[in-house]
């Protein structure tokens, strides 16, 4: 029996757009233009010979067709994954590959793997870094990464809440410019680290300090390289508990001030959604957030 069915790529472009509800979005997801999935969807829709959506000027709406055939494509894409996975196995074969900050890896992540080698013999992993994004898209089974935990298309796990605070060589709190309260970091660099949607302003604000000038000072792209900066005695950084931890711990750095605020954004575990899982997955994804539940996050504030 001849199967009229639509082509596999106009089915993938209505289920995302209608998943974001947005042309753009499921376009970012898919990897093609905004145009693509567009003109991808009107072709289903010619093919079905019916309107799948209501197009707004800033929105998409599904129609009764729509909501009514979506179950039905999402449905048919779980059973096509599953099937796959049950006929030639969860790629048991291939490294789990997890990709992370070079902050995360070095600062937490790093101290911690032996454990999940000692309970995981016989599971290798891929760790590679962020920086290398475009390289390793096809092949991450899990990305820790920063933000505010707004993802589509993942899974996602809160790993730690984050607080800010600055951090500074202990040698900053001797000498002429010793730093004993806020108004004293006039007389210091301030270290910024690009990317984070929060910084230097948003402490400073909430401290009370809002005087000082925030854009002065040095910045850099990752927060390995300003907490060495930092750690060697030129300018104050600021921390973010998840990182700052075993560098205040071995006397590195110090919190000049008892006065941390709640951060938005967080690290996050990320799972993509449109894969079949590893067959390790499970296993690395209880361990870490097993990991992040008994880490003692308590900080020493140096007087």
């Amino acid at each position: 029996m001849q199967r009229r069915l639509p082509p596999l790529n106009w089915l993938r472009a209505f289920e995302a757009a209608a998943r974001h509800l947005s042309f753009t979005h499921a376009a970012e997801e898919l990897g093609l233009t905004q145009a693509a999935i567009s003109k991808q969807v009107k072709s289903l829709e010619l093919h079905l010979k019916e309107q799948l959506f209501e197009r707004k000027p800033r929105s998409l709406v599904l129609t009764q067709a729509g909501n009514a055939y979506l179950p039905k494509v999402r449905e048919a894409f779980d059973r096509l994954a599953a099937g796959t996975v049950e006929v030639f196995g969860r790629r048991s074969g291939e490294l789990l590959t997890i990709r992370v900050s070079v902050g995360f890896s070095t600062y937490w992540l790093a101290s911690r793997l032996h454990r999940f080698y000692q309970r995981h013999p016989d599971i290798p992993l891929r760790i590679v870094s962020s920086v290398w994004s475009e390289d390793w898209e096809d092949h991450v089974d899990f990305e820790v990464k920063y933000g505010t935990g707004r993802w589509s298309g993942y899974n996602v796990h809160l790993l730690c809440k984050e607080s800010l605070f600055p951090v500074c060589s202990p040698k900053l709190l001797e000498g002429p410019n010793a730093i004993r309260d806020p108004e004293d970091l006039v007389n210091h660099s301030l270290l910024h680290v690009i990317g984070y949607e929060e910084g230097w302003a948003n402490w400073l604000t909430a401290a009370g300090y809002s005087k000082l000038e925030v854009g002065r000072g040095q910045q850099y792209d990752t927060s390995v390289l300003v907490f060495e900066v930092a750690a060697s005695g030129y300018g104050v950084a600021l921390g973010r508990r998840s990182m700052a931890h075993p560098l205040i711990e071995s006397g590195r750095l110090v919190k000049p001030f008892d006065i941390d605020i709640d951060g938005n954004e967080a690290f996050y575990l990320l799972e993509t959604q449109d894969r079949a899982p590893h067959a390790h997955a499970e296993a690395f994804r209880d361990w870490i957030l097993e990991e992040v539940s008994a880490s003692d996050w308590s900080l020493t504030t140096k007087p």
